[in-house]
């Protein structure tokens, strides 16, 4: 298990990490989601020893990380640039790191061998990595970090580089290679699809804090504030304008056409494969609603929703109103 307690780091006066508390338990994968620059990368940087928190502290296994130099803590970085070196082939890329630890030549070769079988590039072994695609430079990172044998695997932004084509191919390989084993995962991304196709728990992070932790399912279903709903879900939730003293929210999937419902002008259309999003224009305010691909609109029409599919929340605090 990696456990993280009060973790905190600042830059100069700038608190970039604050009281940051999280268990990732073995063969479970915890995705870090939120914007750029709210500590994401920070929180994988001082779990691998490349900085030093100013409070709080990291165990693994049950046993404290601070003081122990980042090549002596068992963990398995994966890293959104690859890291690989340019000028070495996919072979001696994946050997540096063994012979640094002072392997025997045989046992680095077999190793690098069932490694290479594993991520599928044995005949890509002497290549170099421009000579590569970048779902392979990708693979041989992850061949890296599981030569470490790691006690915890460390994700930051590994596909982010990559175009949707290759995020799809390579999300089933990032299962199979690394998901499906025993070791805790903590995967970082800003790429809310990827966080929910991933990860058993998601934590969403706002100024360095947990905003909240849970499933998919609770955040996307059960948003604990007003941050998380607007962050989590695409398209994005529908603000309502209203005249009550709270923040109401809809989902654009919970809207459907009502002859009685409100009347909303439309005014722009997005086709997505099997189904259309609309652009309203309405009293309360702008919408956007999830239809059929094959639902032919007028330029009026009228759109209502279910009270319970309503998200409330306290317009001050932004905490969630809604009962639980």
């Amino acid at each position: 298990m990696l456990k993280l307690s009060a973790l905190g780091k600042r830059f100069g006066t700038r608190w970039i990490l604050r009281d940051l508390n999280l268990e990732v338990q073995t063969g479970e994968c915890v995705a870090l989601l939120g914007p750029s620059g709210c500590g994401k990368s920070t929180a994988l940087r001082l779990i691998a020893g490349l900085e030093q928190p100013d409070e709080g502290n990291i165990e693994l296994e049950g046993r404290p990380l601070l003081g122990i130099p980042a090549e002596r803590r068992r963990i398995g970085m994966v890293f959104q640039s690859y890291a690989l070196f340019p000028h070495l082939s996919v072979r001696d890329n994946l050997d540096l790191g063994l012979k640094v630890r002072g392997m025997a030549p045989a046992d680095r070769r077999e190793r690098i061998d069932a490694v290479l079988n594993t991520i599928q590039l044995v005949n890509e072994a002497d290549r170099r990595p421009q000579q590569l695609s970048g779902g392979q430079r990708q693979r041989v990172a992850l061949g890296r970090a599981l030569l470490r044998n790691p006690s915890v695997y460390l994700l930051d932004e590994p596909m982010s580089n990559l175009d949707a084509q290759l995020r799809d191919e390579l999300r089933p390989e990032l299962r199979r290679l690394i998901l499906q084993g025993p070791q805790p995962v903590l995967y970082v991304t800003h790429d809310q699809q990827e966080a929910m196709a991933l990860a058993n728990r998601i934590a969403v992070l706002r100024n360095g804090r947990i905003e909240q932790i849970g499933t998919p399912q609770e955040l996307y279903f059960k948003p604990e504030t007003e941050f998380v709903a607007g962050f989590v879900g695409r398209p994005q939730i529908n603000w309502l304008n209203q005249t009550r003293d709270t923040r109401v929210g809809i989902r654009p999937e919970h809207l459907h056409p009502d002859d009685n419902g409100c009347r909303c002008r439309v005014i722009g259309r997005e086709w997505l494969g099997a189904s259309q999003l609309l652009l309203l224009e309405s009293n309360a305010g702008q919408l956007q609603m999830l239809c059929s691909a094959d639902y032919q609109p007028t330029e009026h029409l009228g759109v209502s929703w279910s009270p319970e599919d309503e998200h409330h929340f306290d317009p001050i605090s932004g905490q969630r109103l809604n009962p639980s």
